[in-house]
């Protein structure tokens, strides 16, 4: 687990564009997701989706754009919160 003051971005993004990633927790509105109330739940625990771009946050933190099919919503996630299920077979 990192810890408060690692940098990740010293490291490779733990997840690529295209891998097919889990959540491993409920994600709900914390008032940065246009047109969903605050506090209204985004995700929940156990959903699937699909990293489809990877960004940072305060030039410590990867934060990885999650497309949830179900929902159709685009989410950012930190790695802690996601766990992958397939590797994307899109490499070349």
């Amino acid at each position: 687990m990192q810890s408060d003051d690692e940098v990740e971005l010293y490291d490779p993004p733990a997840f690529d564009i295209g891998d097919k990633v889990r959540l491993r927790k409920q994600i709900k509105n914390d008032g940065t997701f246009p047109g969903q109330e605050i506090g209204t739940i985004l995700a929940k625990k156990g959903d699937i989706g699909y990293v489809v771009s990877i960004g940072s946050f305060l030039q410590r933190s990867y934060i990885y754009a999650v497309h949830f099919l179900e929902t159709g919503f685009i989410i950012g996630c930190r790695k802690k919160e996601l766990e992958l299920v397939e590797k994307s077979k899109d490499l070349e």
